[in-house]
């Protein structure tokens, strides 16, 4: 039976979810290396999703049983176009699939974007989330309002992150450094802003009901801002969007029913056109727009030329994310995506693609598992040529990597720094507390998990 090679780039969802479609096929001897410019893996589930959602990051558990699988090895703090470069792996691995998700934001491109108090979500999750990318940010959290641009559950974690109480951030795996901060936060008013109506939103339910549960939270909106149910066509709504309407249309009508410390108010058909300040954000000027549908059916927010100007101390944009070009690798630039059909590269064989950069950030964590099947059922198709392409064996790979990065994080690496953080979480009733620089990471990895040579 002849063994295949396979180099992952990203150990991300959709990474793992490659890996585990790859080593499923129990008719076949595929070996999968994992790789990842950090020095830990699971990606956003470990530096994207909100600190107060254990159950969603308790998906690891499925990719921790992907990397026991003994044809699966991990690299991490290794980096393509700075360590090694595509032709290399090509010409260590039967085949290559890009799993780099989606790296950057989009941008509002509006005057004053750029002045202090304004930052993208990336920022601020990044750095409550401990990234070693974003650990030495200072978010001056001195003021009374935070304006939040976006209508989807990022924007909904950035709000409710800045709201809750030191207390319930506190049995979280928050960074420390942003725990301390949070925790000395005067924030106390919260805008969310969305340039659609409350009908376009892309929150999720479950996620909108947690507001309740907050202590010492109120949720605002603006009864005109709602539509009726009259107002609306119930049957061209999906079920989500009609119970975020009704829960929208609760709080709108019930006003505050409690003293609040905090509050967070939903704005709609409200885009933002400018930033404005004295050499930091002090207001947003918004444009009130209305809904408009166009000759494909496509809804769309109009400028009616009315403004409006709402006092801020913080910015934050949620407006989606963007992949970034990878070095020698075809991109679609307008997309933000690795041109491809169904997870094949176009113009190139043995190269492949899953996940955000594949299709674009969209979905949720397990849309990547379907994404992942797909990419790797045409992989499987193309076998026979692959079959032909000789390889590197395992431990040369790995040699390799050593010289070129005498600090990499193999399996036995991680499994240190694992131990290591839920160790020092256990005290304190914590599932984890991260190490946030990659040099704190790569010493503990050394503790068990020097690459041998």
């Amino acid at each position: 039976m002849s063994t295949y090679r396979v180099a992952v780039i990203g150990s991300g969802p959709s990474g793992f979810y490659a890996a585990g479609a790859l080593l499923d096929a129990d008719e076949l001897d595929v070996r999968v290396d994992l790789y990842d410019r950090l020095a830990t893996p699971w990606g956003l589930v470990r530096a994207g999703v909100a600190p107060d959602h254990p159950k969603i990051k308790s998906v690891s558990a499925q990719y921790e049983k992907i990397a026991a699988h003994d044809d699966c090895r991990f690299f991490g703090n290794i980096e393509l176009g700075r360590h090694v470069t595509r032709d290399e792996l090509l010409e260590r691995y039967h085949a290559i699939i890009y799993a780099v998700g989606s790296q950057t934001d989009r941008s509002l491109g509006i005057p004053g974007e750029h002045l202090p108090g304004s930052w993208s979500a990336t920022d601020f999750v990044g750095w409550y989330n401990g990234h070693p990318d974003y650990a030495e940010l200072e978010f001056d959290l001195s003021g009374k309002r935070a304006v939040v641009v976006g209508n989807g559950n990022v924007a909904l974690d950035v709000a409710r992150m800045l709201v809750l109480s030191p207390s319930e951030l506190a049995r979280t795996d928050i960074a420390d450094h942003a725990l301390d901060a949070l925790a000395g936060s005067d924030i106390s008013d919260v805008v969310v802003l969305g340039r659609r109506g409350a009908a376009q939103a892309a929150f999720t339910t479950t996620e909108l009901r947690e507001l309740d549960d907050i202590a010492g939270l109120v949720v605002a909106v603006d009864p005109q801002e709602v539509p009726s149910e009259g107002d609306v066509d119930a049957g061209s709504m999906t079920k989500a969007v009609r119970r975020n309407l009704d829960l929208m249309r609760e709080w709108a009508t019930s006003g505050p029913t409690r003293a609040a410390a905090r509050q967070i108010a939903f704005r709609f058909h409200r885009s933002p056109v400018e930033l404005r300040g004295d050499g930091r954000v002090e207001e947003v000027v918004l444009a009130v727009t209305e809904l408009q549908t166009d000759a494909g059916g496509l809804v769309r927010a109009v400028d009616t030329g009315k403004r409006e100007v709402v006092p801020a101390d913080l910015v934050f944009r949620a407006v989606g994310y963007r992949g970034v070009a990878l070095p020698g690798i075809p991109f679609d630039d307008r997309r933000g995506v690795i041109p491809n059909q169904a997870g094949k590269i176009e113009g190139r064989e043995r190269e492949y693609v899953v996940g955000w950069i594949r299709r674009g950030p969209t979905g949720i964590i397990g849309t990547n598992r379907k994404d992942a099947n797909e990419t790797v059922r045409h992989l499987f198709a193309d076998l026979p040529t692959l079959a032909r392409k000789p390889v590197q064996e395992a431990a040369k790979i790995q040699e390799w990597l050593t010289e070129r990065q005498p600090d990499l994080v193999t399996d036995e690496g991680w499994q240190a720094i694992d131990v290591h953080e839920r160790g020092r979480g256990k005290p304190h009733g914590r599932p984890r507390v991260k190490l946030t620089s990659t040099e704190d990471l790569v010493g503990v990895s050394r503790s068990r998990g020097q690459p041998s040579n």
